[in-house]
């Protein structure tokens, strides 16, 4: 007689094969069985509570309070625009590298590092000095600016050249 082709791994392959069949038509049973077809409306319902959380009961209207619509505020909140006394900051320049042309100031309000180049000095600083100054968002982050030594409570602006407009005489005339 010939040998059987079937080993035995290939018996226990298909063995593993039918178990699985079953079991995946008994869960499929078991489904149809605990499926509750033609549910009411309120069986389906799911409710929000006052605190936000999903509930299965109602709310209850005792609770209820009226909202005004113009109180809403959806978003972001805008942030009103700062106090230019808010905008002048004091700090002391820890560090400054004249040749390269950037340096960084020690905020003395909340002690952060912030980054100050050449191109933001209305006068010249060195290490040490303690300055005022603004802070300017860029897109590699906050940058110093207006930045200028600080000469106690007295701020002294950059000077500022005045153009000078020359009146016409009176035998000129001004076409």
């Amino acid at each position: 007689m010939a040998k059987s082709q079937e080993t035995l791994s290939k018996k226990e392959k298909e063995k593993a094969k039918l178990k699985k069949r079953k079991e995946k038509a008994e869960k499929r049973e078991e489904r149809k069985a605990s499926a509750v077809k033609g549910q009411s409306l309120e069986d389906m319902l799911a409710y929000v509570d006052e605190n936000g959380n999903i509930t299965s009961t109602p709310p209850d209207l005792k609770k209820r309070r009226e909202v005004n619509a113009e109180d809403m505020v959806i978003g972001v909140a805008k942030k009103a625009a700062p106090e230019p006394e808010e905008l002048l900051r004091k700090g002391v320049i820890s560090f400054f590298n004249e040749s390269k042309g950037y340096g960084f100031i020690k905020d003395l309000k909340n002690q952060a590092s912030v980054f100050v180049h050449i191109n933001g000095l209305l006068e010249q600083v060195k290490e040490n000095d303690k300055v005022t100054f603004e802070i300017e968002m860029t897109h590699k982050g906050a940058s110093a600016t207006k930045v200028q030594i600080d000469r106690g409570d007295k701020v002294v602006a950059a000077p500022v050249a005045e153009a000078k407009v020359e009146e016409p005489k009176n035998d000129e005339t001004v076409s």
